[in-house]
Formats: C-alpha cells, sequence, structure tokens
C-alpha cells in the first residue's frame, strides 16, 4: 500500500509511530444523505481540507448514510479529539455547501453521536482497505453520479423563426 505509507512532510519532528486508525460516522438519525455523489465529493473534500492540520487520510467507502475511512491521526491530538475536529468540520462544510440541509438537520447535528474506531496496524491494513473500499457493495448503495459535466457546443441553425420568413430588420418587432 504505497499510498498509505506515512511519508509526509506534515509529520511532527520526531513522530516515528503509526497511528492508522478505521473510523466510521453515521449520519445523524441514519438518514440517507450520500444517496449522490456530489454530496460524497464534498464530504471528501472537507476530510481532505484537515490535511493542513497534519491528519493523512487512506480510502473512504460510503453507503448511504454513514463513511468508512483510514485516518492518520497526528500525535498531538487523543482519538476522542481527532473526531470532534472531523465531526464537526465536515458537517460544518456539508451545511456551508448544501444549505438544504438545514431543513433536515435544524438543530446543526450532521453526524450522530455514534462512534467506531478501531486501531488499524500494518499487518491488517491491507484487510481494512479492501472492506472500506467495499462498501458500496457491502451495502448494495447505488449512488447516483449528480456531478455537473460540460455539454458539447455545437452550432444549430436558428430554430426560433419559422423558415421562409424574411428576418425583421428596421427594428420595429411588427
Amino acid at each position: 500500500m504505497e499510498d498509505v505509507m506515512s511519508s509526509s512532510p506534515k509529520k511532527i519532528a520526531g513522530d516515528t509511530r503509526n497511528n492508522w486508525v478505521t473510523m466510521m460516522f453515521v449520519t445523524h438519525n441514519r438518514y440517507n444523505c450520500f444517496r449522490k455523489q456530489i454530496y460524497i465529493d464534498i464530504c471528501i473534500q472537507a476530510f481532505h481540507d484537515l490535511e493542513r492540520l497534519a491528519f493523512e487520510f487512506g480510502d473512504f467507502g460510503f453507503a448511504l448514510n454513514h463513511v468508512h475511512f483510514l485516518v492518520n491521526i497526528p500525535k498531538r491530538y487523543s482519538v476522542e479529539t481527532a473526531e470532534i475536529i472531523l465531526k464537526s468540520y465536515t458537517a460544518r462544510k456539508m451545511f456551508e455547501t448544501f444549505p438544504g440541509f438545514r431543513k433536515r438537520y435544524p438543530c446543526g447535528g450532521f453526524w450522530s453521536g455514534y462512534e467506531h474506531y478501531e486501531s488499524t496496524g500494518w499487518k491488517n491494513l491491507d484487510q481494512s482497505t479492501a472492506y472500506i473500499r467495499d462498501q458500496p457493495n457491502h451495502h448494495n448503495a447505488h449512488v447516483i453520479d449528480d456531478r455537473q459535466r460540460r455539454l458539447p457546443m455545437t452550432a444549430e441553425r436558428d430554430t426560433a423563426r419559422p423558415q421562409g420568413l424574411p428576418r425583421n430588420e428596421g427594428g420595429t418587432g411588427l
């Protein structure tokens, strides 16, 4: 797993430990908030924004109402503090990007209080990564890809004016 190894320059000097943790966050009331790809993309982006605080992320696996992911927690944070940072920032980012979520979560709690995490050593890193990548199949979740795409620009003839009628070039409109 070369792409998950902890070799970034963001590491604290002298930090030689492995603190990879597999975490699972569940949406409040287990609402199916991750049906659309755009919601998943923004949530992943919010997690990656926290790399500025020296967090490192591995793979993400989304089911309809929860996310599994690998995170290397910096030495200065406990698991509990890291969980608070991760949940609060991603919830804030989701509410900023999608104000409609405020209708579903009027009190502002995007994530539930449920927590699950387990230490992931080098020996079971491959197993955890495979489990995380298999989440859509494991939960039979079908995500709607609603990301915007560029439409091909093709010029077509003017269909607003019936053929055979002369153009009104006088500017009177009559």
